[in-house]
């Protein structure tokens, strides 16, 4: 048994809809890898348990694996407001998101989260970032402005394989978004946050 084969037996079961949506993903998708998966599942699941936010933004849906496991989190009269700019994953995506026990908690909308999200005038609790890379810090600053104070981002693929130290790496677009948008958090007197090195870096940021 390996270290993660260990964790995994000591972490909540994955649920078989979302085991299923995952082999789904990455036996029908270019990306599969994408997915959040059994551990970073059960971890968003279990922090929307502890945040208990009324209202979550999700920039980057791509499969639904994650909206859905954020939306086991929430409360009766929660809501997650999922955005997805590739309208491409739209015929694989939305069927799994309206067959799961958690439909009624999520919106579903494809297009830039980045124009479209402050129209929506809600004032969010949490947001999970999972966009596009080279936009991050753009996207932050926009979920700043639409976050209640107290209020958290928690940011995907911030370590983006190891990449972020790798100097083979200083010319590709997508690891200086990364590397941009973590130097700019760890300088912004307006928040706190760590780094967990889960899976591709995920980074807990809380709005002071």
């Amino acid at each position: 048994m390996t270290l993660d084969d260990y964790i995994l037996a000591h972490t909540e079961p994955e649920p078989e809809y979302l085991y299923k949506l995952w082999r789904a993903t990455n036996l029908h998708t270019i990306h599969g890898r994408m997915a959040s998966g059994h551990l970073q599942g059960r971890l968003l699941k279990m922090l929307v348990k502890m945040i208990r936010p009324k209202n979550i933004l999700e920039i980057g849906t791509f499969s639904g694996y994650s909206a859905i496991s954020m939306a086991e989190g929430l409360d009766d009269d929660g809501r997650l407001y999922t955005f997805e700019i590739n309208d491409e994953m739209e015929d694989f995506t939305r069927p799994w998101i309206e067959g799961s026990e958690v439909a009624d908690k999520i919106h579903f909308i494809i297009g830039d989260a980045l124009k479209e999200a402050p129209k929506l005038g809600i004032e969010f609790d949490l947001a999970f970032m999972d966009g596009d890379k080279r936009t991050y810090r753009d996207c932050y600053e926009m979920v700043m402005s639409i976050l209640r104070p107290g209020g958290f981002i928690l940011a995907d693929n911030t370590l983006w394989d190891g990449h972020v130290v790798d100097h083979t790496y200083d010319r590709d677009h997508q690891t200086q978004g990364i590397e941009n948008f973590n130097d700019y958090i760890a300088a912004d007197p307006r928040v706190e946050q760590v780094i967990l090195p889960l899976r591709d870096g995920l980074t807990l940021i809380r709005k002071k």
